[in-house]
């Protein structure tokens, strides 16, 4: 071979191994259908896409495509409590779906939790997509495992989140390992290193504190950028693919820090002092759950409706007494109960949801509500993710977002900005590589002229 092509064959990039679309409907916008192509052209993809951008429906469609190519059907999973979300607009675009919760197979797109998965086999399917795919890292191990293990047998993979890795750029490593690109190691020791020179630091193991023991290589992080985006596709909104964000545009947010004295003082202070550590954070969340649910239930007095997100047991349990008419979705309940009560918030049959992030915080569309208030973590994602179930494109109403903490949390709140600030980072960066490619003149579904990348054409 040539020079040229010696260099292209070390290129840090992802062929696809999909084929042509089969059905592209005219119910899906120009940027909709410029990136369901994409990734069924790709055939293991990832949309990382902002929240209402319309995912559902991208999701549909490529089942429903992957289902005609292969004759099998399709299996998509989703977070607890969305699939009666995804049943529904699967039926809105006459799409061929139906829930499954004892792993039979009703139609060529079967929608369950993942908390089902076990009852189902991959031998069944010809493709599985995952809806809110960041959630999968909040599951407990073997939970983990069973979506790993399920999704490796799979010739066509479809992953799907609004948040890729908002805390650190190598937890792209495990969207990658999961389509069955580099896995999660080999990413670090290609692209990345640490103070030890080796990815096989800390036993091969990668921990979140250690975040900033891993750097790029020397010259390695567009190298990074442009492998991520050879198998994603990442927008915040429609004028990031080069399309019109007519209709996109967000409704104010209003994010208010009410900080609330604790009545009793920690052991050994004369006054209030930010906590140093977990540990000391840990206790005074303890110390200070009455002023801080009080102060919860007076900020949603008013709420119609109105959402409570907690971090701990006894605090749902104490903002659903202290707030009139308020229902809890907490861990201890039955799927089917969690699954009812989530689903009834959505019908507008709640007047104020209390539960936690990692419950009800992921996948499911809230535009009827504008209210919340939120008790803080370290967990940029969860924060991220509640939030956007009411602040997303089909809001109509400015949203209000009380954060409630103490003079102790304060280190917690700039660590949220921090984070942040750094996922702003990661989504401008593959953004910008995007478009960075080659550009062309297309005719859009519209019938109008944009400037897109040169992946399009691919």
């Amino acid at each position: 071979m040539d020079y040229a092509d010696f260099l292209a064959s070390k290129a840090q990039t992802v062929d696809g191994d999909g084929f042509e679309p089969l059905w592209l409907p005219d119910f899906l916008f120009g940027f909709q259908s410029m990136l369901t192509g994409w990734a069924i052209r790709q055939g293991k993809a990832a949309l990382f896409e902002d929240c209402g951008l319309g995912k559902s429906p991208q999701e549909l469609v490529w089942a429903q495509n992957v289902w005609k190519h292969t004759g099998k059907p399709v299996l998509l999973l989703t977070p607890l409590g969305v699939t009666f979300q995804m049943a529904a607009e699967a039926e809105k675009f006459g799409i061929g779906a139906a829930i499954s919760r004892n792993g039979k197979i009703p139609a060529e797109v079967t929608v369950t939790n993942y908390e089902q998965l076990e009852k189902f086999s991959p031998a069944d399917f010809g493709g599985v997509v995952c809806d809110e795919s960041s959630c999968i890292k909040a599951f407990d191990g073997k939970r983990r495992a069973l979506v790993t293990e399920f999704l490796r047998t799979m010739p066509y993979r479809l992953l799907a989140t609004a948040t890729a890795a908002p805390n650190d750029y190598i937890e792209l490593g495990t969207s990658s390992e999961a389509l069955g690109y580099l896995g999660h190691m080999d990413m670090l020791s290609r692209f990345f290193t640490n103070k030890m020179r080796t990815s096989a630091a800390y036993h091969g193991k990668y921990r979140v504190k250690d975040r900033d023991v891993w750097r790029f290589k020397g010259h390695a992080e567009e190298a990074f950028w442009r492998w991520v985006s050879s198998w994603a596709r990442v927008a915040r909104r429609p004028s990031d693919l080069g399309f019109s964000d007519d209709g996109y545009v967000l409704p104010p947010l209003e994010t208010r820090r009410h900080v609330v004295k604790a009545r009793t003082l920690a052991e050994g202070t004369l006054f209030d002092v930010p906590a140093n550590g977990l540990q000391e954070e840990r206790e005074e969340t303890r110390r200070t759950i009455v002023e801080r649910c009080e102060k919860a239930a007076e900020l949603l007095a008013d709420a119609q409706p109105g959402i409570a997100w907690c971090q701990l047991n006894d605090e749902g349990d104490l903002l659903t007494k202290l707030i009139d008419g308020a229902v809890q979705v907490s861990g201890s309940d039955s799927l089917e109960v969690k699954e009812e009560r989530l689903s009834a918030f959505s019908r507008g049959e709640i007047r104020v949801l209390v539960t936690k992030p990692k419950l009800g915080a992921w996948g499911l569309n809230w535009q009827h509500c504008h209210r919340m208030t939120y008790m803080p973590s370290h967990s940029f994602e969860q924060m991220y993710q509640a939030v956007r179930r009411c602040w997303r494109f089909g809001q109509t109403e400015p949203v209000i977002v009380d954060v409630v903490t103490t003079t102790g949390g304060e280190k917690v709140l700039a660590n949220l900005e921090r984070k942040a600030a750094q996922a702003d980072v990661m989504f401008s960066s593959l953004t910008a590589h995007m478009r960075d490619a080659q550009t062309i003149q297309r005719t859009t579904a519209y019938g109008k002229q944009a400037e897109v990348p040169s992946w399009v054409t691919s």
